[in-house]
């Protein structure tokens, strides 16, 4: 599955997630999806910042990964949204925004059970 069809499929799957993306090793925010432009909390701006952000704390602590092992999922709750890393086998990041309040355990069990073991 390629990285814009599991974006898609997320958004299919998951009805509390309002954003999936793919944050490559660069950096870089690959493929992005939006379940609803209406709702978007951030401008376009703003989520470079967000994304960049998530980048930095995520290559900080691989500076332990040798002692810990490579974070494998990361939880941020926001008042107004929950953010969700989880690291790919490919060493990119799918990063997804929920509803305040979802489930965020239910929500990675189910993208994990999509994500191809490559």
């Amino acid at each position: 599955m390629d990285h814009k069809e599991l974006c898609e499929k997320v958004l299919e799957l998951v009805s509390e997630v309002r954003f999936s993306g793919i944050l490559n090793t660069r950096g870089d925010l690959a493929v992005s999806h939006n379940r609803d432009d209406t709702a978007k909390l951030l401008s376009d701006e703003e989520v470079k910042m967000s994304v960049h952000y998530t980048f930095q704390r995520w290559t900080s602590v691989q500076n332990l990964a040798h002692k810990i092992g490579k974070e494998k999922t990361n939880i941020t709750e926001y008042e107004k949204v929950t953010i969700i890393s989880l690291l790919l086998n490919d060493g990119n990041l799918l990063l997804l925004s929920s509803e305040p309040g979802a489930n965020y355990m239910e929500i990675i069990s189910k993208v994990k059970q999509i994500i191809p073991d490559e």
